[in-house]
């Protein structure tokens, strides 16, 4: 039962911090926050901000299915664990391609849930 709890939790707060980071893509970034959250300038922000906006719908379906995954009466394990893989191979190639950062803020979290599902599941 702790596990559950604690595994529930970490996915709350993932999904949030994906609800966020769609704020931020979809909403704030061409606002001086979100040059200075992703550290672009107005004129890379104005030309990119469709981009960021498709970008953004991603991380809003990563986190629509992670709180699916804690609502679901059914397969609650199996969506747990495909919607959290999803998000660590978001992180892996987001930080491949754009900052290594995005692995430790967006996939450490992630990875660790992802195992705490896998053996409390198995």
């Amino acid at each position: 039962m702790y596990n559950k709890v604690v595994m529930d939790i970490l996915i709350g707060f993932i999904a949030l911090f994906h609800v966020y980071v769609f704020v931020l893509e979809a909403f704030l970034w061409k606002t001086p926050f979100g040059q200075q959250t992703f550290n672009t300038t107005p004129e890379f922000a104005k030309a990119s901000h469709p981009l960021a906006i498709n970008q953004g719908v991603y991380n809003l379906f990563l986190a629509a299915g992670l709180i699916w995954s804690l609502t679901s009466t059914s397969n609650e394990a199996g969506l747990k664990i495909f919607f959290l893989s999803c998000v660590v191979v978001a992180a892996i190639t987001a930080g491949v391609v754009v900052s290594k950062l995005i692995m430790l803020v967006q996939g450490l979290p992630a990875l660790v849930a992802l195992i705490i599902v896998i053996t409390s599941y198995s």
